[in-house]
């Protein structure tokens, strides 16, 4: 967060006409915490607050300020994961003719390994992972044709790294995912996994720049489109929408969504080319995310509404973008003061992710949000509390 955060705040405010109160009112902040803001006793805010203030100010976010990276992980997850970070960073490691790698055999641990990615199985992987990536990275050396798998595993371990909050590492992945990447498909869904990474670092306009260069790059001729190229289009244009409306970009976002509609449309249904979990794209995903969307606009209403037409028997239980659509109608049902639903929606995470929960910063906003508001907790609250590490 830029340190002329009060400075920026200030000078828009009065370019408006507005009082410190009036700000406070408009945006829903508290009055202390932008007087705060602006006499310089606080140098940064979240994401949400910072747009909320800069939809009242009618400015893009990034206009107000630098949007706040998210929380990085913390030093025990780092140290979990330490054996991932020293082998990404590895050099090849040269063996004997007889344990040297085989691109059989990575090929094979990398099918593997992908169920545990797609199911949030983070100890099975922190398990695996290290040998994993040593024997991709040793493979490329003596046979070429380790390269994609490499690119492969690269990408899974960057998002994986992102999933965690282990921004440093996620980013190093997906470089050298990136270059590893032999086509223009590939190249796109790796960049998309990079979109992502920008957006929960607060880096939005770099975010949307990124997916609209690739979007342009790979858009696709409908008549002729070929599943994997609507897929990588489609979420691209999902990104582009992402960090449009977090920038207070409303037209933008939804003239992104409408294009992202018109691919998952062309597709008809949920498609996962070549089997890739990440790669997932059609109607139902799109509709996920314009839900997300009207989330951050903070319309909690409309939340619940778009969610009441999504088909439950469509959101595959271990989908993270079904975790996150989840949280989403959780928040939605936390503004609306329904505390008990949203304990039951927490639970139907859970129940599917337990290793994925408490790594989200959001899950544990809105459980702040539930205890906050009720005057006595259930068990189950306290369990869930205590699950995503809620300071006491």
């Amino acid at each position: 967060m830029s340190t002329h955060l009060g400075e920026r705040l200030r000078e828009i405010r009065k370019r408006r006409g507005l009082t410190q109160r009036q700000l406070a009112e408009l945006s829903g902040v508290s009055l202390s915490l932008v007087r705060k803001l602006e006499q310089g006793e606080r140098g940064d805010t979240r994401l949400e607050t910072a747009r909320a203030l800069a939809h009242a100010l009618k400015v893009p976010t990034t206009r107000l300020v630098a949007a706040p990276e998210e929380e990085p992980a913390d030093e025990t997850t780092v140290r979990s994961w330490a054996p991932v970070h020293a082998a990404l960073a590895a050099p090849p490691r040269p063996g004997t003719l007889d344990e040297a790698p085989t691109y059989e055999g990575v090929r094979d641990a990398l099918r593997a390994a992908v169920p545990l990615f797609a199911h949030d199985r983070f100890a099975e992987l922190g398990a695996v992972l290290p040998a994993l990536l040593r024997d991709a990275e040793t493979l490329v050396v003596t046979d070429p044709r380790g390269r994609p798998l490499r690119a492969r595993l690269l990408e899974l371990t960057g998002w994986l790294m992102t999933q965690t909050r282990q921004f440093d590492a996620a980013e190093l992945a997906l470089d050298r995912a990136q270059d590893d990447a032999a086509e223009r498909v590939q190249r796109a869904a790796t960049a998309s996994v990079q979109c992502w990474l920008l957006l929960r670092r607060g880096r939005l306009a770099e975010a949307r720049e990124l997916a609209v260069r690739r979007a342009d790059e790979v858009e696709p001729r409908m008549s002729r489109a070929t599943p994997a190229e609507l897929s990588a289009w489609g979420w691209l244009l999902l990104r582009v929408s992402a960090a449009a409306i977090r920038d207070n970009r409303p037209g933008e976002a939804e003239d992104a969504l409408r294009l992202a509609h018109s691919a998952a449309v062309a597709l008809g249904r949920e498609c996962t080319p070549e089997g890739d979990f990440l790669r997932t794209f059609g109607p139902v995903t799109v509709a996920l995310k314009r839900t997300e969307n009207a989330m951050v606009s903070d319309r909690p209403d409309t939340v619940l509404a778009l969610a009441s037409r999504i088909p439950a028997d469509t959101l595959k239980p271990t989908s993270n973008n079904r975790n996150r659509h989840l949280l989403d109608v959780a928040s939605a049902q936390t503004r609306l003061r329904q505390y008990a639903e949203a304990v039951d929606t927490f639970q139907k995470i859970r129940a599917g992710s337990p290793q994925w929960l408490p790594n989200q910063r959001y899950a544990r906003d809105i459980l702040g949000r539930i205890v906050t508001g009720r005057r006595t907790l259930t068990p189950e609250t306290r369990e869930l509390a205590d699950l995503v590490k809620l300071p006491v």
